[in-house]
């Protein structure tokens, strides 16, 4: 408690001989909340109306108006911010506080104003004699780290080259497809692949030039059909075998075990148990249900009476054979 009283007097002893908030709790070692905890409210608010009004009349002293009327200046004359900055030996934060956000310029007038003090610094005269001695406007632009365009708007029109057009390469044209020359260089010797390539065509159009007669492939025709291939008879697999035989699974399926308690004695599954019994002894749906249904051979009373003497219902449901489910509903 003693700590306390004196940690609070402390912090407002340094934050009435004007230490912020930031520096009083960095002395101290506290956190900034702590020291706001032991800074009346009031307190705070007068301090904070103060440093405002400082901030007012540090503006109007000659130093911070003749300041702002120079980055004013320099400002309106085009020069960027970066620039006004590291002329007078300020920061941009400082640049910017001190221009009006009407006078600011936008991104893209920026940008515009750069390039063309960056176009005035350019030689005019050495890019127009490297010009006129042949350069282009492409490599005078990387020459001297600006746009072509830039370079472009320094050469007087009558100066510029006008582009060499290129020649292009003459579309071979195609031939003219004669019926008559076709089937004569046909019967000379030529295939059909390489007179379509001449031509300028497929080997189907050549094809359909030749009778077919002349034609030299087999016809379609004169294929011969593959013979049908006989039926042959699916092999049969090996059947699995079981540990127990079809007459015995068919007498516990007459007995009235399921497929599945066969299948589950045999170590299968029941579509295997399915298979070996015949179909005219397969049970339909309704009756398999009504067959493994239990019977009802406990009544309420005897269930409760199991209840009552503290059995769960899933003790119950094994002592007479029946579900958890099937006892909760009986009762």
């Amino acid at each position: 408690m003693r700590n306390l009283t004196v940690l609070s007097a402390l912090v407002r002893r340094r934050y009435r001989e004007g230490a912020s908030l930031a520096v009083v709790a960095r002395e101290l070692g506290v956190s900034k909340a702590t020291v706001q905890r032991h800074v009346p409210v009031q307190e705070r608010r007068d301090a904070a109306a103060a440093a405002r009004q400082r901030h007012r009349n540090r503006a109007e002293t000659p130093y911070e108006k003749a300041l702002r009327a120079q980055v004013v200046r320099l400002y309106d004359s085009g020069m960027p911010q970066q620039q006004v900055a590291a002329t007078l030996g300020i920061s941009v934060e400082a640049v910017v506080a001190r221009l009006e956000p009407s006078r600011r310029r936008s991104r893209q007038e920026a940008a515009r104003l750069s390039v063309e003090q960056q176009g005035e610094l350019l030689p005019r005269d050495a890019i127009v004699a490297q010009y006129a001695q042949g350069a282009t406007v492409a490599e005078l632009g990387r020459l001297y780290g600006v746009h072509p365009s830039t370079i472009r708007r320094r050469i007087p029109d009558d100066l510029i080259r006008g582009r060499v057009p290129q020649p292009r390469p003459r579309r071979q044209s195609r031939r003219v497809l004669v019926d008559d020359e076709v089937r004569r260089r046909y019967l000379a010797g030529e295939s059909a692949y390489a007179l379509a390539r001449e031509f300028g065509v497929s080997a189907h159009t050549i094809r359909a030039r030749i009778p077919d007669a002349d034609w030299r492939g087999r016809s379609a025709e004169a294929v011969p059909a593959p013979p049908p291939r006989p039926a042959q008879p699916r092999p049969g697999g090996n059947r699995m075998t079981l540990p127990l035989s079809d007459e015995e699974i068919l007498e516990r399926y007459r007995a009235g075990q399921s497929a599945t308690a066969i299948g589950r004695a045999a170590g299968v599954d029941c579509r295997t148990i399915l298979r070996r019994i015949p179909e005219a002894e397969r049970r339909s749906h309704l009756q398999a249900q009504h067959l493994n249904r239990p019977a009802p051979g406990i009544d309420a009373e005897t269930i409760r009476a199991l209840r009552a003497r503290g059995l769960t219902w899933e003790a119950i449901a094994s002592q007479v054979s029946l579900s958890a489910k099937t006892v909760r509903a009986r009762t």
